[in-house]
């Protein structure tokens, strides 16, 4: 695993252990790498009305554009078992929002092994801007 990759996990796991999801018992950690280098987290909060919950990839999107960012370069998102966790459906067009068709979604389990993907074989038919 390459340095950039390290970081990106320490980081999203540092933020997973801040979820609030004491309906699920599911902590997500998400961190992301911006085309200028930044890295921003988020983590996943619940809401007893559970479609008011926050995924992590949203909150750590809503920091990168809070703090100016606008370009996701690679996205990492932190599993608490050993499965790989994939964006949900909302997540996916959030990450395709601020990508190009290379950026790298990468999910990692519990044991820091990582599956990578890039946002357009995750998401092959976004909705995207009219040209």
């Amino acid at each position: 695993m390459d340095n950039t990759m390290l970081k990106l996990l320490q980081a999203a796991q540092q933020s997973q252990k801040n979820a609030y999801a004491p309906y699920s018992s599911f902590q997500v950690g998400s961190a992301i790498l911006t085309d200028s280098d930044h890295i921003f987290t988020g983590c996943n909060v619940e809401n007893v009305a559970y479609p008011l919950g926050q995924c992590a990839e949203a909150s750590a999107i809503s920091a990168m554009i809070n703090a100016g960012s606008k370009k996701i370069q690679k996205i990492l998102i932190a599993s608490p078992n050993e499965e790989y966790c994939p964006p949900c459906g909302g997540c996916r067009q959030k990450i395709k929002e601020f990508s190009d068709q290379n950026t790298q979604i990468i999910m990692a389990n519990n044991q820091g092994k990582t599956k990578s993907v890039t946002i357009a074989e995750l998401l092959p038919l976004a909705f995207d801007m009219p040209e």
